[in-house]
């Protein structure tokens, strides 16, 4: 499911043989994006509006296993804040939880869509999508993304803040190309010398831009410049947008139409296209795509994980050891502690894998240091919520348990992150002696009563190991401080 600032997409389908079979598609216009306030809150009217939407969708859902579903919020869902408590309504009505990606990873989806459904080739290609609240430009070269990009353009915010009084004028036109070039402005370059050889539009936007052309006869194939340029002047001469009268223009598409067409001039003018052709597929066909490559063990993150670890220059071997002995004691108390989720194993092997990535920066409260890294950067394949938990395991792994940072997280994961960074802290406590071979450490046996955890050593190793015994003492303080218990012997 694509939760988009203009419509909500669901898309059912099966891979057959690597061909991706639709089984099924619903599409709802929503204009999520026109209920965003000043404030960031959601108006309840549309609340209402996408929350009975979610609420169809999730009949058509509610027999699927949980893991073959993927929902993602886009633009207007990043901009909520937390305390409208918004995705948390629509995941009930939904019946799944709901992701809300970065607008870099939601570039990098399109593209894996749009890539599927072109033809294999070597050149490179320019990718565009024009959402409600954002829009994405890609290039990339085979199913490979090379340049990603998110701006802050859509045809719902361009409407609203361009043509909100029905009127299509010279000067309102203008002003929103004008608009837009300014955001495709500090990126303009970059694109422009990447190499480009073809370009291709994946949204419902430049879809409706293009049945309009080709309708009008202003163009065979696609959208070219020129038929841009003869939309434009077509609607200057009506005038209001909703009386706009183009042949494959519909009515409920009307209303945004003008600020869809301002965005494509400003970014054909900006990044010198004169020919655009149409992909039908698009952000929910990468899901898609994506869903299969995670069953099949082929994650991005996985990649992502890698990248990182080799940028900051973690020690790998040390970072295995650490990332061997916390799936070891996860598996103890999968059980008791509810961890039995599939993603809990591979969220706690990479916070493992990266726990050190601070280093890079200072010894010195490195902890800190690795969770910015990790909150701030553009992870490929990770959900915001991902990303989230991955930093408050970094920050939490050391020191202090962080109360608040786990707070901060969707009341879903917290208390099952909360245990993931009890489990990590011990993990790299008995690993701290960064010994090549087995440092010594045996493999403890740990059970839990509520939240406290009973640790159990081979008779008479912690008393040949008073260094490790204090350790567990202090950290048996930190945890207790934290709402956990630690028993050792």
């Amino acid at each position: 499911m694509d939760l988009g600032s203009n419509s909500f997409h669901l898309l059912v389908a099966r891979m057959d043989g690597g061909t991706l079979q639709v089984m099924d598609r619903h599409k709802e216009m929503v204009r999520l994006g026109e209920g965003l306030t000043s404030d960031k809150h959601l108006r309840e009217d549309v609340a209402e509006r996408a929350l009975a939407c979610l609420e169809r969708m999730g009949q058509r859902l509610q027999d699927m296993p949980a893991e073959r579903v993927r929902a993602v919020g886009t633009n207007t869902l990043r901009q909520i804040r937390p305390e409208a408590h918004f995705v948390e309504r629509a995941e009930r009505a939904l019946g799944h939880p709901i992701e809300v990606i970065a607008g870099r990873e939601e570039a990098r989806l399109i593209y894996l869509g749009v890539s599927h459904g072109l033809a294999i080739g070597d050149e490179k290609r320019l990718v565009i999508d024009i959402g409600g609240g954002s829009t994405e430009v890609i290039v990339g070269e085979g199913f490979q993304p090379i340049l990603r990009e998110s701006l802050h353009l859509g045809c719902v915010s361009m409407a609203t803040r361009f043509f909100a009084n029905d009127k299509i004028t010279p000067k309102q036109m203008d002003k929103a190309e004008l608009y837009g070039a300014l955001e495709v402005r500090p990126v303009r370059e970059l694109f422009r010398q990447s190499g480009w050889a073809t370009a291709t539009g994946s949204s419902g936007t430049i879809k409706s831009i293009a049945a309009v052309v080709m309708a009008q006869g202003w163009s065979e194939d696609g959208i070219t410049a020129q038929s841009l340029e003869r939309l434009r002047t077509a609607m200057l001469d009506v005038g209001k947008t909703s009386a706009l009268p183009f042949k494959g223009l519909s009515e409920r598409r009307r209303p945004v139409f003008a600020g869809g067409v301002a965005v494509l001039r400003a970014l054909f003018s900006s990044l010198a296209i004169e020919h655009m052709r149409v992909s039908d597929q698009a952000l929910r066909e990468g899901l898609i795509y994506e869903m299969v490559g995670r069953l099949e063990h082929e994650d991005v993150r996985e990649r992502t994980v890698a990248t990182f670890s080799r940028r900051f220059d973690v020690d790998p071997a040390h970072a295995a050891r650490v990332k061997e002995t916390a799936l070891h004691l996860l598996a103890q108390l999968r059980a008791s502690w509810q961890l039995s989720h599939p993603d809990y194993a591979p969220m706690l092997g990479w916070a493992a894998e990266l726990h050190e990535i601070g280093l890079a920066v200072s010894h010195s409260h490195y902890q800190k240091h690795g969770a910015y890294l990790i909150g701030n950067a553009d992870l490929s394949g990770f959900t915001r919520q991902e990303q989230a938990v991955l930093s408050a395991l970094i920050l939490g792994h050391r020191r202090s348990l962080p109360i608040d940072a786990f707070l901060q997280l969707p009341s879903s994961v917290r208390c099952c992150a909360r245990r993931l960074c009890v489990i990590l802290r011990l993990a790299v406590l008995l690993r701290r002696g960064r010994g090549r071979g087995p440092d010594g450490i045996p493999a403890p046996a740990l059970g839990t009563d509520g939240d406290t955890l009973r640790l159990r050593f081979p008779a008479g190793w912690l008393q040949q190991h008073p260094l490790t015994r204090l350790e567990l003492e202090e950290e048996a303080s930190r945890l207790l401080a934290g709402g956990f218990g630690l028993d050792f012997g």
